[in-house]
């Protein structure tokens, strides 16, 4: 059935792409794993309504699944789809509307219950968010956002805010932002472990808080820097029910247990460099340490090059190392005077890369003007971004993805 689901899903994404660019013909009159965001000093025209409309497709294969106690396939097909909405409320005011609807196929999520092809195997996840930014002045503006998701295991609900003020001369930027996270999860438990003592689990609440500062200068008209720091506190269900973790001498598993508190502290820095008309050089770096015993380094590259004033391709490559956690052992490594214990393999020691291609068709004045749902709305079609990316991590674990985002504007 998953299977069916994702190919309707890609007929869709399919359908809709080329009959956005056969409406663009015959209805003529007259772009991380991105949409490009407007930054705090970019405000929208009065009357002018942004709306970006992505697509992905994501495939992987592997062989630790968590839902096996670090063996078994880890094979997980996902298709999503969002839709993001800039809705000028004035001339210093915007509303931002997104949806997100993500449907997948896991195969390891199915191994929760022996029963093959059991509902566990595909789910659904979406998401709502609401933000409002306003502009005080000419230099300083905020925002206030909002949003719920929904899976089949947890509810989601998150407020947020953020400030920001630019220098006189507009060369820089300094933005402080936090964001609360309340989750509760639905629990669901390894089939053979339901009912017993082994699957009491304290809460089903997590709650997270996060609050970040941000950094940007333009150095000169080819360098541009951002400075990033967060710091990001957990309580509650840290761990995942239907995790199962195999001992040394136990028969049967138990749920992964973690502990029910966490600090994350991430550092970084972004360099932008022009370094002519048609190549700029995107780089990033960042530092990651939590007090569960993980310390990473990700380092990412990304080269746009234009070959007009329409379009461009941008290469990309990242590349992360990690230290394992101090409660990951694998398969059958670990022993019952553990107190906290996890075969998750996104826990463990790797290093990753991800590699890809992006291309962007963006003309100056779009690639057509069409009218939706009232004559006297203009829709114009300004331009189509594509991503396809590898990701691949030295403990097998191997993926490839595909994005797009189609931008508009109605007047």
């Amino acid at each position: 059935m998953q299977r069916y689901i994702l190919k309707l899903f890609l007929l869709i994404f399919c359908t809709f792409s080329l009959s956005i660019l056969k409406g663009q013909q015959t209805q003529q009159i007259d772009e991380d794993e991105q949409v490009e965001k407007k930054q705090a000093s970019d405000w929208y025209e009065e009357n002018e309504v942004d709306i970006n409309i992505l697509f992905n497709y994501y495939d992987q294969d592997g062989d630790h699944a968590a839902v096996t106690g670090g063996i078994g396939t880890e094979e997980l097909q996902s298709g999503a789809m969002k839709i993001i909405v800039n809705i000028p409320l004035d001339t210093v005011s915007i509303l931002n509307i997104a949806t997100y609807a993500n449907v997948y196929s896991s195969a390891s999520t199915d191994n929760i219950d022996t029963n093959v092809s059991s509902a566990s195997k595909e789910d659904l996840r979406v998401q709502v968010d609401l933000g409002y930014t306003k502009k005080i002045g000419n230099r300083q503006s905020y925002t206030l956002k909002a949003s719920g998701s929904t899976e089949s295991d947890y509810v989601s609900k998150s407020i947020g805010g953020s400030w920001s003020m630019d220098s006189k001369d507009g060369n820089k930027q300094l933005e402080l932002n936090a964001q609360a996270f309340f989750d509760n999860w639905v629990p669901i438990f390894p089939e053979e472990l339901r009912g017993t003592a082994i699957t009491l689990i304290p809460t089903t609440k997590r709650k997270s808080y996060n609050l970040g500062l941000n950094f940007s200068q333009v150095i000169n008209k080819k360098l541009q820097v951002l400075l990033a720091a967060e710091i990001v506190y957990q309580k509650g269900l840290l761990s995942t029910p239907f995790h199962r973790v195999y001992f040394e001498s136990e028969p049967l598993p138990r749920i992964e247990k973690l502990p029910s508190t966490k600090l994350k502290f991430p550092f970084g820095f972004r360099v932008n460099y022009f370094l002519n008309n048609y190549i700029i050089l995107r780089s990033y770096y960042r530092y990651y340490v939590d007090n569960f015993g993980v310390k990473a380094h990700t380092a990412s590259i990304e080269v746009p090059i234009k070959f007009s004033s329409f379009f461009s391709v941008y290469p990309f490559y990242r590349g992360h190392v990690q230290t394992a956690s101090d409660y990951f052992l694998s398969h059958k490594k670990h022993v019952l005077s553990e107190n906290f214990y996890t075969s998750d393999y996104d826990l463990s020691a790797f290093v990753s890369y991800k590699i890809g291609l992006g291309i962007r068709y963006k003309p100056v004045w779009g690639i057509g003007r069409f009218r939706v749902l009232s004559k006297k709305k203009i829709t114009l079609f300004k331009g189509i971004d594509l991503r396809i990316a590898k990701y691949s991590r030295s403990d097998g674990l191997d993926a490839y993805m595909i994005s797009t985002n189609f931008a508009f504007t109605m007047e």
